[in-house]
């Protein structure tokens, strides 16, 4: 896997932020963009999602990073919720309802598939880097030459 150095280089957040668009320009027209609570509850669910990656990704640790991801998770199944009750007072018709919840679905896959990668990753998380390495590669190169060092 690759080394990302901002959150901004995460496919998941890319992923989570382009949903929170969609679901902005879907809640902007229609029935819906003029009930201000549901509109508003659903905004906020999607915007939640990839700012809690971010939020994650920037503590610098492994596993503050998979709890921030584990709630961003519980942000689109929240989202999803919501979904549903959009649909069903007839505020979302059957193609915007399966596009909207595809996209849910596909970003809650992608969040889960990055939590059991970082699981089972060694890496401790950035804030545990020197600031003289620039990246985990650098970091483990030398932390490898030290250990022969010591040999």
């Amino acid at each position: 896997m690759a080394t990302y150095n901002s959150f901004e280089d995460l496919p998941v957040w890319r992923s989570a932020k382009d949903l929170a668009i969609l679901i902005y320009r879907v809640t902007s027209q229609g029935k819906i963009s003029r009930d201000y609570g549901l509109k508003d509850q659903i905004q906020r669910a999607a915007v939640s999602v990839s700012s809690n990656i971010a939020e994650g990704f920037e503590r610098g640790t492994k596993q503050e990073f998979i709890q921030f991801l584990y709630i961003a998770r519980g942000s689109c199944g929240e989202l999803r919720s919501q979904l549903y009750i959009a649909k069903e007072i007839g505020y979302l018709n059957g193609e915007e309802f399966r596009k909207l919840c595809e996209a849910t679905r596909k970003v809650s896959k992608q969040i889960n598939g990055f939590i059991e990668y970082l699981k089972g990753a060694k890496i401790l998380g950035q804030k545990f880097f020197d600031k003289k390495f620039r990246s985990q590669r650098e970091f483990l190169k030398k932390l490898k030459e030290i250990r022969n060092k010591n040999r």
